[in-house]
């Protein structure tokens, strides 16, 4: 089913548009997920990431980059000045809009990001204006939350390899106000304190504690990350207690593992997650879209609190299309990325 043949009107007798939205903590792979499902359906991508639609820091904010994007047209990337304020009014005013242009040309817009306070006030907020014009289909992309955890430190080792350090230092100035703009972007802040020992010449002719200086400002990141993810985790599992909010667990524990693994395995990790993630996203949004699943609640055929559509014996007890969280997987051991200075 490719696009939508239906423009969304809010006027009486005109039927709803349909959205989906992938909602998830940081590092779960929304971006990944929302590019396969546009690409399957004939959809946009539109960024509901508050730091996303800030110019500049493209490593530390982790946009998707144009190999990435796969071709999907990407809107809310970029575009506003790094030292601007985005309120959440700007959100709801710039999200609905793109909303509104994608559903026009017939496609299928995918939102993906992380900033749930400005979603929940898009959806919930003042007069839900956007829930009367529009069906909503949940998907959140969820993990286990010590293979989460993992994980994280190694993207940020990664980030650190593909030039965290050089992107921050060229927004760094003494006088910084990290509440502002871009630079309330974890992985920004925790930096500060290295430049300046830097610019002052307390770290010159000393190799061993400038990359001890360095090395304590990326765990902090690592913390700070590892926390927003909790942060996240208690909103979403705040959502899942609301009306009009249920939604659809897709487990990526398994893939995350295989990227922590000892051994790279690009075809597992490509496998995995194919059947974990994207073959019941797909199968949701195909129900949504057909009109069998109604914004955001249970249709006959997802009456069942678990639905398994995805993976093999006994991995397929505890991912795919989930209803229900599913019970964290213990004693797992990832391995610790190397220092990348």
């Amino acid at each position: 089913m490719a696009g939508i043949s239906k423009m969304a009107n809010g006027g009486k007798g005109k039927k709803k548009g349909k959205v989906v939205v992938i909602m998830g903590a940081t590092a779960t792979g929304k971006s990944k997920l929302a590019v396969d499902l546009a690409l399957r359906f004939g959809g946009e991508v539109v960024n509901t990431d508050k730091v996303q639609v800030h110019d500049g820091l493209d490593v530390v904010s982790n946009k998707a980059t144009a190999r990435e994007q796969a071709g999907v047209p990407h809107h809310l990337i970029g575009g506003v000045h790094p030292d601007a304020d985005y309120s959440v009014s700007d959100f709801c005013r710039n999200v609905t809009r793109a909303v509104d242009s994608v559903v026009a040309r017939g496609r299928v817009p995918v939102l993906a990001g992380g900033s749930n306070r400005y979603l929940e006030a898009l959806l919930d907020g003042g007069d839900r204006a956007f829930r009367a014009r529009y069906d909503i289909c949940f998907l959140w992309v969820d993990a286990d939350l010590t293979v989460l955890d993992q994980y994280v430190r190694d993207r940020v080792d990664c980030m650190v390899e593909q030039g965290l350090v050089a992107e921050v230092r060229e927004f760094y100035s003494p006088d910084a106000d990290y509440s502002r703009g871009i630079r309330r972007a974890i992985g920004v802040p925790e930096m500060d304190g290295y430049f300046r020992r830097q610019a002052a010449g307390a770290l010159d002719r000393d190799d061993a504690l400038q990359a001890s200086v360095l090395a304590a400002a990326v765990d902090e990141i690592k913390e700070n990350t590892c926390g927003l993810v909790r942060r996240q985790l208690r909103k979403i599992h705040r959502f899942r207690g609301l009306p009009g909010w249920s939604l659809r667990r897709l487990d990526v524990t398994r893939v995350l593992a295989l990227k922590v693994g000892e051994v790279d395995d690009v075809e597992a990790e490509r496998a995995a997650w194919e059947a974990d993630v994207v073959a019941p996203a797909t199968w949701v949004v195909k129900m949504f879209l057909g009109g069998m699943l109604l914004d955001g609640g249970r249709d006959d055929m997802a009456a069942k609190e678990t639905v398994i559509v995805a993976g093999a014996g006994a991995v397929a007890e505890s991912c795919g299309l989930q209803l229900v969280e599913a019970a964290p997987s213990r004693g797992f051991h990832g391995r610790k990325a190397a220092a990348a200075v």
